[in-house]
């Protein structure tokens, strides 16, 4: 069978009519050799005999046209180390930042001046809890924790006026005693601890204060601070209780610095004189109470205001 020849389109661009696909695979000139209507539904045998291997060429140079895809690359993996920063750029030279300096230490003849500026200032001080016997100034003491000392003499007066043993106050009772000191804070729990440790010293030391630390230190109520001031102001000894004003002295002026109250205990007492031992605990509490307040320090009137090295007070 001849195979009909495609139509050559013009090379003029003008005289060219719009071309259909069917012409372009050669369709509708072998309808037309043929004298069958482009219209007909339906082609000829030897129609389509040309039409199917046309296409199929047209589709083969198509797909070798197409460029292929690429091929993903597997995944790399993930290297689960750190990766190391990289260092920077050397640039022009810095100098390193130093660290806050540390105070210098006050020398032993510094101490000496200024404790004996306390002495002359207040040569026999006193604490400020009210009592009438050992007993009682172990029960003030144990009540004035996290207490004013006013507020603990405002309750106590009272109080020791009726119970200044400890027979009385475990006669008194738990209940009416809470009545007593209610204006304090932890009332409740303050008052559980004074009848507990009045019959420990009945039962266990013949209803007397003890004269050391760890025994004083193992009644209910009674710590390290507490058998501090009992044993300086009862018996004379040669302690320091370091309590909020204490620590703020030792750490703010530079005299004993420390990060817990007994790190400024052992401090104070490896510096301090023996001469000032007996009443270096109150100078201390008393220049902290009045003076080197904690919000706003009185350095103006401050007696060691040229020794303190704080660096910032305002003198």
């Amino acid at each position: 069978m001849p195979v009909t020849k495609l139509v050559k389109p013009n090379d003029s661009i003008k005289a060219r009519k719009p071309v259909r696909f069917s012409e372009r695979c050669g369709v509708i000139s072998a309808e037309k050799s043929s004298g069958v209507d482009s219209r007909s539904n339906s082609l000829p045998v030897f129609t389509a005999r040309q039409y199917i291997p046309i296409m199929a060429k047209i589709i083969r140079k198509a797909a070798a046209r197409k460029p292929a895809a690429p091929k993903k690359k597997p995944a790399a993996p993930r290297n689960k180390a750190k990766k190391k920063a990289k260092k920077p750029a050397a640039g022009p030279w810095t100098p390193a930042k130093r660290s806050p300096k540390t105070p210098k230490p006050w020398t032993p003849g510094e101490i000496h001046e200024a404790l004996s500026r306390f002495r002359k200032a207040n040569p026999e001080p006193k604490g400020e809890l009210e009592h009438l016997n050992p007993f009682t100034l172990l029960v003030a003491v144990v009540l004035s924790a996290q207490a004013t000392d006013a507020g603990v003499n405002k309750a106590t007066r009272e109080l020791f006026a009726v119970a200044d043993t400890p027979q009385k106050m475990l006669a008194l009772g738990e209940k009416r005693l809470r009545d007593y000191i209610k204006t304090i804070g932890l009332y409740r729990n303050k008052a559980r601890n004074v009848i507990a440790l009045s019959a420990r010293l009945i039962s266990d030391f013949g209803s007397a204060v003890p004269r050391t630390r760890a025994e004083i230190e193992s009644l209910p109520g009674a710590g390290r601070k507490t058998a501090n001031v009992v044993l300086n102001m009862a018996f004379g000894e040669h302690t320091i209780a370091v309590d909020t004003h204490v620590f703020r002295v030792g750490n703010r002026t530079g005299l004993a610095p420390g990060k817990t109250p007994l790190d400024v205990e052992l401090g104070l007492e490896k510096v301090i004189p023996a001469e000032f031992m007996l009443h270096a605990h109150h100078w201390l509490i008393l220049h902290g109470r009045y003076t080197c307040l904690a919000r706003k320090p009185r350095c103006d009137v401050c007696l060691i205001n040229d020794l303190c090295r704080w660096p910032e007070k305002t003198v």
